[in-house]
Protein backbone atom coordinates (compact mmCIF):
# COMPACT_ATOMS: atom_id res chain seq x y z
CA UNK A 1 0.00 0.00 0.00
CA UNK A 2 1.19 3.48 -0.80
CA UNK A 3 0.91 6.65 1.27
CA UNK A 4 -2.08 7.69 -0.86
CA UNK A 5 -3.88 4.44 0.01
CA UNK A 6 -3.33 5.08 3.72
CA UNK A 7 -4.61 8.64 3.26
CA UNK A 8 -7.77 7.41 1.53
CA UNK A 9 -8.36 4.80 4.25
CA UNK A 10 -7.89 7.38 7.02
CA UNK A 11 -10.22 9.86 5.28
CA UNK A 12 -12.84 7.12 4.84
CA UNK A 13 -12.72 6.21 8.54
CA UNK A 14 -12.95 9.86 9.55
CA UNK A 15 -15.91 10.38 7.23
CA UNK A 16 -17.60 7.25 8.62
CA UNK A 17 -17.31 8.53 12.20
CA UNK A 18 -18.58 11.97 11.17
CA UNK A 19 -21.60 10.55 9.32
CA UNK A 20 -22.45 8.24 12.21
CA UNK A 21 -22.50 11.09 14.71
CA UNK A 22 -24.53 13.31 12.39
CA UNK A 23 -27.19 10.86 11.26
CA UNK A 24 -27.46 8.09 13.86
CA UNK A 25 -26.96 9.89 17.15
CA UNK A 26 -30.16 10.82 19.01
CA UNK A 27 -28.54 13.85 20.56
CA UNK A 28 -27.49 15.43 17.29
CA UNK A 29 -27.91 19.18 16.91
CA UNK A 30 -31.18 20.34 15.44
CA UNK A 31 -33.19 17.39 16.69
CA UNK A 32 -36.19 18.91 18.48
CA UNK A 33 -36.92 17.61 21.94
CA UNK A 34 -34.01 15.18 21.69
CA UNK A 35 -36.34 12.74 19.93
CA UNK A 36 -38.64 12.45 22.90
CA UNK A 37 -42.24 11.54 22.28
CA UNK A 38 -45.26 13.55 23.26
CA UNK A 39 -48.11 11.05 22.98
CA UNK A 40 -49.03 7.43 22.31
CA UNK A 41 -51.55 6.55 19.61
CA UNK A 42 -53.33 3.34 20.61
CA UNK A 43 -55.51 1.19 18.35
CA UNK A 44 -57.73 -1.51 19.83
CA UNK A 45 -59.39 -4.64 18.50
CA UNK A 46 -62.82 -3.03 18.23
CA UNK A 47 -61.50 -0.36 15.84
CA UNK A 48 -61.15 2.47 18.36
CA UNK A 49 -58.13 4.75 18.10
CA UNK A 50 -57.16 7.27 20.72
CA UNK A 51 -54.16 9.34 21.64
CA UNK A 52 -52.88 9.73 25.20
CA UNK A 53 -50.19 12.13 26.44
CA UNK A 54 -47.07 10.52 27.84
CA UNK A 55 -46.62 13.07 30.61
CA UNK A 56 -49.29 11.49 32.86
CA UNK A 57 -48.38 8.16 34.46
CA UNK A 58 -51.16 5.60 34.12
CA UNK A 59 -51.98 1.94 33.51
CA UNK A 60 -54.50 1.00 30.82
CA UNK A 61 -56.40 -2.25 30.51
CA UNK A 62 -57.58 -2.91 26.95
CA UNK A 63 -59.85 -5.75 25.91
CA UNK A 64 -58.98 -7.83 22.86
CA UNK A 65 -60.12 -11.13 21.34
CA UNK A 66 -57.76 -13.17 23.56
CA UNK A 67 -58.29 -11.24 26.78
CA UNK A 68 -56.97 -8.14 28.51
CA UNK A 69 -53.76 -6.39 27.49
CA UNK A 70 -52.21 -4.00 29.99
CA UNK A 71 -50.25 -0.92 28.88
CA UNK A 72 -48.16 1.24 31.20
CA UNK A 73 -47.34 4.90 30.63
CA UNK A 74 -44.59 6.22 32.87
CA UNK A 75 -41.86 8.88 32.68
CA UNK A 76 -42.65 9.85 29.09
CA UNK A 77 -42.64 6.30 27.73
CA UNK A 78 -45.15 3.52 27.06
CA UNK A 79 -44.83 -0.28 27.13
CA UNK A 80 -46.88 -3.47 27.06
CA UNK A 81 -46.95 -4.62 30.67
CA UNK A 82 -48.86 -7.88 30.10
CA UNK A 83 -50.76 -9.57 27.32
CA UNK A 84 -52.52 -12.93 26.84
CA UNK A 85 -50.71 -13.73 23.57
CA UNK A 86 -48.31 -16.69 23.32
CA UNK A 87 -45.09 -15.17 21.99
CA UNK A 88 -45.07 -12.01 24.14
CA UNK A 89 -43.17 -10.09 21.43
CA UNK A 90 -45.14 -6.99 22.36
CA UNK A 91 -43.81 -7.15 25.91
CA UNK A 92 -40.25 -7.79 24.72
CA UNK A 93 -40.40 -4.58 22.65
CA UNK A 94 -39.80 -2.75 25.94
CA UNK A 95 -40.23 0.95 26.58
CA UNK A 96 -41.16 3.10 23.60
CA UNK A 97 -40.11 6.70 24.12
CA UNK A 98 -39.04 8.14 20.74
CA UNK A 99 -41.27 9.42 17.96
CA UNK A 100 -41.90 6.75 15.34
CA UNK A 101 -41.46 3.72 17.59
CA UNK A 102 -44.19 1.10 17.31
CA UNK A 103 -45.21 -2.13 19.02
CA UNK A 104 -48.22 -4.37 18.53
CA UNK A 105 -49.82 -7.44 19.99
CA UNK A 106 -51.11 -8.89 16.74
CA UNK A 107 -52.97 -11.89 18.21
CA UNK A 108 -54.88 -9.58 20.56
CA UNK A 109 -55.14 -6.81 17.91
CA UNK A 110 -53.78 -3.93 19.98
CA UNK A 111 -51.07 -1.57 18.75
CA UNK A 112 -49.17 1.42 20.13
CA UNK A 113 -47.41 4.05 18.02
CA UNK A 114 -45.39 6.80 19.67
CA UNK A 115 -45.97 10.29 18.29
CA UNK A 116 -43.47 13.11 18.60
CA UNK A 117 -42.41 16.32 16.90
CA UNK A 118 -40.03 14.33 14.72
CA UNK A 119 -39.55 10.62 14.15
CA UNK A 120 -36.24 8.80 14.47
CA UNK A 121 -37.03 6.43 11.61
CA UNK A 122 -38.10 6.88 8.00
CA UNK A 123 -39.63 3.41 7.93
CA UNK A 124 -39.74 0.22 9.96
CA UNK A 125 -39.78 -3.25 8.40
CA UNK A 126 -40.78 -6.49 10.07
Amino acid sequence: MTRADYGVAAATLLLLVLLYTLFWSESRAGFPGDGRAEAARIATADGREFTLPLDHDQILELAGPLGTTVLEIRDGAVRFLSSPCRGKLCIHAGWLRHGGEFAACLPNRISVAVVGPRTLYDSINF
